[in-house]
C-alpha cells in the first residue's frame, strides 16, 4: 500500500511537467517566431526578385533572337530576288513562353518560321526591270550603292534623249531629220539611303558619253554658203549628265488583302548640258551632242505588286511632267523663245518569277504617252546685211507614243550584292531601238 501512494505521488509530480514546459516556450518563443517569418519574406522577395531577372533576360534574349531571324529573312530575301517587310515589323510579335537567358542566338541559315504556319505576310520579288521605281526598299540605317552601267542606241528619224523627243525640225526650224543614228553610253552612281522601313531616298549622278549622226535635208532656203542638197552631220560630247532625286514611300505592307503599294517621286535636276546650250555652226548644227535634258522634270508614281507564289504581278502608274523655260537660243535662222517639251502619263505591268534561291527573272510591258512640245520661234531674216526678226510663231509636235518591251535577269552574289541586268526593246516608231543596263547594288550599314 505505502508503495502504491508512493507510485501514484510520483506519477502526479510527473504529469503537469509537459503542460508547464509548452507554456514556457510559448512564452520565450514569440521573438524567434517573427524572426523566422521575417527572414521567409525575405527569401520569398528575393527568389520573386531573381524570377524577375530572368524573365528580363529570356525577353533580351528573344528580341535579339528575333532581330537575328529579321536579318536572315532579309538576306535570304535579297538573295532569291524577293523582298518583304519582316515579321516583327508587319505583325504584332505573338505572345511565347520566354526561353531560357543562356540559350544560342540562331545562325543566320536558321529556319524563319515552323512548318505548318501561316505566314503573317506575303513576300516581294525583286522586280529586275524596275530600276528606277522597284520594289525593294533599303532598310532603315542602310546605306546602298548602286554603280549603273546603260547602253541605248536609237535609229530613226528623231533623237531621243531621257525618254523625251525634240523634233528636229521644232529646234531648229529649217531642217527635217530624214535618218539619224544615236549612241548613248552613260555610268551612273546610284546612293540610297533607308530613312525608316519605309522610306528611302537616293540621289543618281550619271556621267554620260554620246555620239550621233544624221543625214538632213533642208525645208527652206539656207544661206547661200550651206550649199545645196543631202547634209551629213555628226557630233559627240561627254560630260556631267541630269542628276536625279528620288524618293520612295511604302503605303502597304501587302496584309488585310491590299497588295504592296509604294509611292514614288523622281526629280531631274539640268545638270548636264542643255541642247540649247552646245556649239552649233552656221547652218544650225550641232557641233557638240547634248549631255543633258536641260529642263526640270518632275516624275510621281505609284508600283503596286501582288505575290502569287511563285510569281509576282507588277505594275507602275505614272505622269512625267516636264517644266518649260524661255531658252532664248538663235540656231540658224530661226530665234527659239520658249520651249515647253511634251508631259504625259506612262504605265508598266509585268510578272517577275524566281528559279531558285540566287536566280529570278521579269517580262514587262512599259508605255509612255508624250503630249506635244511647244514651241515659240521666231524667224530671222537677213536683207541688205540687217537681220530682221519676224513675229513669233508657236508650233506644235506630235504626241508620241514610247512602246517598250522589258526582260530583266537578277542574280544574288552574297547576302548584300546582286546582279541586275535589263534590256528593252522598242515596240513603236518612236521608241528607242535597244537599251540595256546592268546594276550592281551593294549594301551597307
Amino acid at each position: 500500500m505505502r508503495g502504491l501512494l508512493a507510485g501514484t505521488s510520483l506519477l502526479i509530480a510527473i504529469l503537469p511537467m509537459p503542460a508547464l514546459a509548452q507554456g514556457a516556450a510559448s512564452a520565450t518563443g514569440d521573438a524567434p517566431s517573427e524572426a523566422s517569418e521575417l527572414a521567409r519574406l525575405q527569401e520569398q522577395i528575393a527568389t520573386e526578385r531573381q524570377a524577375l531577372q530572368d524573365q528580363r533576360q529570356a525577353l533580351d534574349a528573344q528580341e535579339q533572337r528575333l532581330l537575328l531571324l529579321e536579318e536572315a529573312l532579309l538576306d535570304r530575301m535579297r538573295g532569291a530576288g524577293i523582298q518583304g517587310t519582316p515579321l516583327a515589323q508587319a505583325t504584332p510579335a505573338p505572345s511565347a513562353p520566354p526561353r531560357p537567358a543562356q540559350q544560342s542566338a540562331p545562325q543566320a541559315d536558321d529556319s524563319v518560321s515552323s512548318v505548318g504556319e501561316a505566314p503573317t505576310e506575303r513576300p516581294i520579288q525583286e522586280v529586275a526591270v524596275l530600276a528606277d521605281q522597284g520594289s525593294v526598299l533599303t532598310r532603315a540605317g542602310r546605306i546602298t550603292i548602286e554603280p549603273t552601267f546603260e547602253y541605248a542606241r536609237v535609229d530613226r528619224n528623231r533623237f531621243v534623249f531621257r525618254g523625251i523627243e525634240i523634233p528636229q525640225s521644232v529646234l531648229v526650224g529649217v531642217f527635217d531629220i530624214n535618218e539619224s543614228r544615236q549612241d548613248v553610253l552613260s555610268a551612273a552612281i546610284v546612293g540610297r539611303f533607308g530613312v525608316t522601313n519605309s522610306l528611302e531616298v537616293g540621289l543618281k549622278v550619271p556621267w554620260i558619253y554620246r555620239e550621233d549622226a544624221s543625214v538632213l535635208i533642208p525645208l527652206v532656203q539656207n544661206p547661200p554658203q550651206s550649199g545645196a542638197g543631202t547634209i551629213n552631220t555628226s557630233a559627240k560630247g561627254k560630260g556631267l549628265g541630269d542628276i536625279e532625286m528620288m524618293a520612295r514611300y511604302q503605303l502597304t505592307n501587302g496584309t488585310g488583302g491590299w497588295p504592296f503599294l509604294t509611292a514614288n517621286i523622281n526629280v531631274v535636276a539640268p545638270t548636264g548640258t542643255s541642247p540649247f546650250e552646245v556649239p552649233r555652226n552656221a547652218l544650225g548644227n550641232a557641233t557638240e551632242s547634248a549631255t543633258g535634258f536641260g529642263f526640270w522634270s518632275v516624275q510621281p508614281s505609284v508600283t503596286v505588286l501582288t505575290p502569287t507564289d511563285p510569281a509576282t504581278l507588277f505594275g507602275v502608274l505614272g505622269y512625267n511632267y516636264n517644266q518649260g523655260k524661255d531658252v532664248n537660243t538663235r540656231i540658224s535662222d530661226a530665234q527659239v523663245d520658249h520651249v515647253k517639251p511634251g508631259s504625259g502619263p506612262n504605265a508598266t505591268a509585268g510578272i517577275g518569277l524566281a528559279l531558285n534561291e540566287r536566280t529570278s527573272i521579269s517580262f514587262a510591258y512599259a508605255h509612255n504617252w508624250v503630249f506635244s512640245t511647244e514651241s515659240t520661234v521666231r524667224p530671222i531674216t537677213v536683207r541688205n546685211g540687217i537681220p530682221t526678226v519676224g513675229d513669233p510663231i508657236v508650233t506644235k509636235t506630235r504626241d508620241l507614243q514610247i512602246g517598250r518591251f522589258l526582260f530583266g535577269v537578277s542574280y544574288r552574289l552574297n547576302p548584300r550584292t546582286m546582279i541586275n541586268w535589263t534590256v528593252e526593246m522598242g515596240v513603236t516608231d518612236d521608241a528607242s531601238d535597244l537599251r540595256t543596263s546592268l546594276r550592281i547594288p551593294f549594301n551597307f550599314n
